[in-house]
């Protein structure tokens, strides 16, 4: 079929090409609130929600180290309340220890009593950010997206238990495949490695 008779039908049938979006970028003179300067110094988390194949409901809690870009978790279930938000946290500080600042929007799960109650306990400060600013939420808001992108549109999962199979599976390749571009081109584990081999140890300087 001609290029003309193809424009010809496109017109009679009033097709039409969806406009692409454009993506809104944040100006450099709106800094983020408390940016993070090292390595488990501020975690960011939020929610992402999707569904499987036989309709149960997925409700995602992502969280991740602002500094090393390094995915610690991405809890996968039908319903997250704070009680459970408690336990992956908990999980999370007894492997890498403590964050000095946790990140995230007024969401109830994240400013509820036994939530605040609990990083009251742990000494962890809250950075929550300004209602309707998601950007200042952005390492988070880039994961989420990636994670949206690259393995919750594009894969099907049966059922609850092939979604946690297959998400802990993005995971694992975002965090030691995925080279990041904010890293120098380093995978977040190699980025978090290059930072413990270069530190300099405790007494060397007199």
């Amino acid at each position: 079929m001609s290029a003309d008779r193809c424009h010809r039908l496109w017109r009679l049938t009033g097709l039409q090409v969806p406009k692409k979006r454009p993506r809104r970028r944040v100006a450099g003179s709106r800094p983020r609130p408390l940016p993070a300067r090292g390595a488990n110094e501020v975690w960011a988390y939020d929610f992402v929600f999707d569904a499987c194949a036989n309709g149960q409901p997925l409700k995602c809690l992502t969280v991740i180290d602002e500094y090393t870009r390094e995915c610690l978790a991405i809890d996968v279930a039908g319903s997250i309340r704070s009680h459970r938000v408690i336990d992956v946290l908990g999980r999370l500080v007894s492997v890498h220890g403590a964050p000095r600042y946790l990140r995230s929007d007024y969401g109830s799960e994240f400013v509820s009593r036994a939530i605040l109650r609990w990083l009251a306990s742990e000494n962890i400060n809250t950075a929550l950010i300004d209602p309707g600013k998601p950007w200042q939420n952005g390492t988070n808001e880039s994961l989420n997206g990636k994670f949206r992108d690259e393995c919750l549109s594009m894969q099907w999962f049966k059922n609850r238990i092939d979604a946690k199979i297959l998400i802990e599976q993005f995971r694992r390749e975002y965090n030691e495949v995925r080279p990041h571009s904010s890293l120098g081109q380093l995978t977040p584990v190699e980025f978090k490695r290059q930072l413990t081999t270069t530190a300099i140890p405790e007494g060397a300087i007199s």
